[in-house]
């Protein structure tokens, strides 16, 4: 049983877990503050989201700490950080996963660590998607403006998300735009068959830069998770890369298959990426096809998600229903 947060988003509580905001930037989240209250919000913001020091906001007891405070805070409904990092992974001994009750974690990029063991460890349902500092501008594209949507999903209730129409090819901070993102380049879903692919069960994910160093851990224990919480249920994987060539990439993936992440799997979804360099001839699209044919299940790639935008909000935990035809694509989640 998938345990889902509560529908009710009026107070945000702002930590950061893995990398803060340092002085240098402390505007962009001023300002990411301010467009979200005048939307409606309220903010708790801690002391961790203010300060950067040695690839990290803060020690992590520290950030354990102020994580923990709102997460058992029945005032916060969501926690949404400003933005990733590099070494969240060093909090998690700190928390105490049997105080959280459900309450929505948004985030993506090193946050997609704590939000796949919350789930694992809980059962509780959390949000991969924007995060707080993407969300400071005039306005969101329609992709990642339906994050709250998918957060005031209800219960036994459904949401469906499409693919985008254009995605952001690379960053120019030098020219502001009203939603941020920059998005000139016509987005295109793919499948390794080349048609039309269909496949259904249980999301699970995050950045694979980060997620693969849960195996192994008790943080990552997927076969308990599924004998608890999902039994008998297919999984389908949704993975993004930020950084890794495709030799590392495989290697990744191919750790996964040994610990048994793709045990019950019906299918993987891949997000584009800004790495994904080939070794010699091998290209991803090649890897594609080697881990859909060990695997013997279809895998779609180049989908909204992760660090070339915009994405869509999924939700570890949430049962999917994934369709890709023709370059376009849907994504049917079921708070079930």
């Amino acid at each position: 049983m998938i345990r889902y947060p509560a529908t009710t988003i009026k107070t945000i509580g702002v930590t950061a877990p893995s990398s803060g905001v340092g002085k240098e930037n402390h505007a962009l989240l001023k300002q990411a503050i301010k467009r979200q209250e005048q939307n409606g919000f309220t903010f708790v913001t801690g002391d961790t989201a203010w300060t950067q020091n040695m690839a990290k906001s803060a020690p992590a007891k520290k950030r354990a700490e102020e994580l923990m405070e709102m997460m058992i805070d029945p005032a916060i409904d969501l926690i949404l950080p400003p933005w990733g990092g590099e070494l969240l992974i060093e909090i998690l001994e700190y928390l105490d996963f049997s105080k959280m009750q459900p309450k929505w974690i948004l985030g993506y990029s090193d946050l997609s660590v704590l939000l796949l063991a919350v789930t694992l460890k809980t059962g509780i349902a959390t949000a991969h998607g924007t995060n707080l500092i993407d969300l400071r501008g005039e306005q969101s594209d329609e992709t990642t403006g339906r994050w709250l949507s998918i957060l005031q999903t209800r219960a036994k209730g459904s949401v469906a998300q499409s693919s985008s129409t254009l995605y952001q090819k690379e960053w120019n901070h030098s020219i502001p735009s009203p939603v941020v993102f920059h998005l000139s380049e016509p987005t295109v879903w793919k499948t390794i068959s080349g048609g039309e692919e269909n496949f259904s069960g249980r999301l699970l994910g995050g950045c694979i830069d980060v997620i693969r160093h849960l195996i192994g851990t008790s943080f990552g224990d997927v076969q308990s998770f599924r004998k608890e919480h999902i039994p008998e249920e297919p999984v389908v994987w949704y993975l993004e890369n930020c950084e890794l060539p495709v030799a590392d990439l495989k290697r990744s993936l191919t750790q996964m298959k040994y610990a048994g992440w793709f045990d019950h799997c019906t299918g993987i979804i891949f997000g584009r990426s800004p790495a994904n360099e080939p070794n010699q001839e091998y290209t991803v699209e090649k890897m594609y096809e080697d881990l859909a044919e060990e695997l013997d299940i279809p895998i779609a790639y180049d989908i909204d998600l992760g660090h070339v935008p915009p994405q869509l909000t999924f939700v570890n935990g949430a049962y999917a229903e994934v369709r890709v035809v023709n370059g376009k694509g849907t994504i049917t989640q079921q708070f079930i």
